[in-house]
């Protein structure tokens, strides 16, 4: 296995995190979901999967008041933080 191909294995890894915090978003939207026992394993392993990486930057990142609702900024900036370690780590492993 070359190092390029690593590189590539962390590039798609981040790649899938990051659907998978776009997808936790997604599901904030919509809090009243039928049940569905196959549909309740996907959403609880989104959620077991993207929350403890998001509540690190719940703590730091407060939510934005807008109107009667709030906004919660820290999908946004996780997912950032996350684009910018991933490449920086996959270009150190490139060499």
């Amino acid at each position: 296995m070359s190092r390029a191909s690593i590189a590539d294995y962390v590039n798609t890894l981040v790649t899938v995190y990051v659907v998978l915090i776009f997808a936790r978003i997604v599901m904030s939207w919509f809090t009243n979901i039928p049940y569905n026992r196959v549909l309740d394993a996907v959403l609880g392993f989104v959620r077991d999967v993207t929350d403890p990486y998001l509540n690190l930057f719940r703590r730091f990142v407060p939510t934005v008041r807008v109107g009667p609702g709030a906004l919660d900024l820290s999908p946004m900036v996780a997912t950032f933080a996350l684009l910018i370690v991933g490449n920086l780590v996959a270009g150190l492993i490139r060499g």
